[in-house]
C-alpha cells in the first residue's frame, strides 16, 4: 500500500540538516503501524511525506502504486483528497462550524450534495458516538470530544490510508486511551491502512507494528504477533 524508497529529506538553514536520510519500508494494506524515537528523529517529517504534505529532497513514495514525486501540486492535492485522512493532535477544527459542518466538510470539497453530506456527516458521528452533539461549535466540546470529531472528519471520504500526528498527545491518559481504542476499532470496521507518530509507547504498542527512528534513520522494525 505505501511504498518507501531512499528518502532524504533535508532541511536549509544556516546549515543544511538531514531530517530523513536513505529511509526504505513498506506498509501493506490494512496494517496499523505506530512511528516512534526521540523529537528530532524525523517522525513527524516521515509522515508528511506520506502524506504528500511535503515532498522528499530524494527518493521515492508510492501510495497504492502512485508515485508522489511524478505529481504535480494539484494532483497531489487530489491524491491527499481522496486517499488520505488525517488526524492531528490539535484537532484542527474550524471554530464557527458544528461538528456535523466540520465532518461534512471535506466532502463538500468533492461536489456532494447537501443531503449526501449531512447523511455522512450524522454516520460518521454516530459511528464515534457523538451523534447528541451534531451542533454543538468545537469550543462546546471536551478535548476527547473534539478529536472525536477529526477523527469522524478524517474518514469522511472512507480513506484507505489514515495518518495520525500524536492523535492523543493533547488529551489526558484516560480520553487518549478512549481515542486509541476508537482509532483500533475503526481500522478493524474500515480496514483502512492506519500509520500513527506517537511518543507514547502504550499507544505504539497497541499496534501490529513499531518503526523506530533515530538521526532521520530506521533502528528497529518491530512486528508484533498480533496487536492487543
Amino acid at each position: 500500500m505505501i511504498q518507501i524508497r531512499q528518502i532524504r529529506k533535508e532541511f536549509q538553514g544556516k546549515r543544511r540538516v538531514a531530517a530523513l536520510d536513505d529511509v526504505s519500508l513498506s506498509i501493506e494494506r490494512g496494517e496499523m503501524v505506530s512511528i516512534v524515537g526521540p523529537s528530532g528523529s524525523g517522525k513527524s517529517t516521515l509522515l508528511n511525506l506520506i502524506g504528500g504534505l511535503d515532498r522528499p529532497t530524494s527518493g521515492e513514495i508510492a501510495i497504492d502504486g502512485q508515485l508522489l514525486s511524478h505529481l504535480t501540486d494539484d494532483q497531489l492535492t487530489m491524491v491527499r483528497r481522496d486517499k488520505i485522512g488525517f488526524i492531528f493532535q490539535f484537532f484542527n477544527l474550524l471554530p464557527t462550524l458544528s461538528s456535523l459542518e466540520n465532518v461534512g466538510l471535506p466532502l463538500h470539497l468533492r461536489g456532494w450534495s447537501r443531503r449526501e453530506v449531512e447523511a455522512r456527516a450524522r454516520e460518521l458521528l454516530t459511528l464515534v458516538k457523538l451523534d447528541t452533539r451534531l451542533h454543538h461549535l468545537p469550543d462546546e466540546l471536551s478535548g476527547g470530544e473534539r478529536q472525536r470529531v477529526a477523527i469522524a472528519r478524517a474518514l469522511s471520504i472512507y480513506p484507505p490510508v489514515l495518518l495520525g500526528d500524536e492523535p492523543t498527545g493533547n488529551l489526558d491518559t484516560a480520553t487518549g486511551r478512549d481515542i486509541l481504542a476508537l482509532i483500533h476499532d475503526l481500522h478493524h470496521r474500515l480496514g483502512s491502512t492506519v500509520v500513527i507518530v506517537t511518543h507514547d509507547m502504550a499507544v505504539a504498542e497497541r499496534c501490529d507494528r513499531t518503526i523506530s527512528l533515530r538521526d532521520g534513520r530506521i533502528v528497529q522494525d518491530l512486528r508484533r504477533k498480533q496487536a492487543q
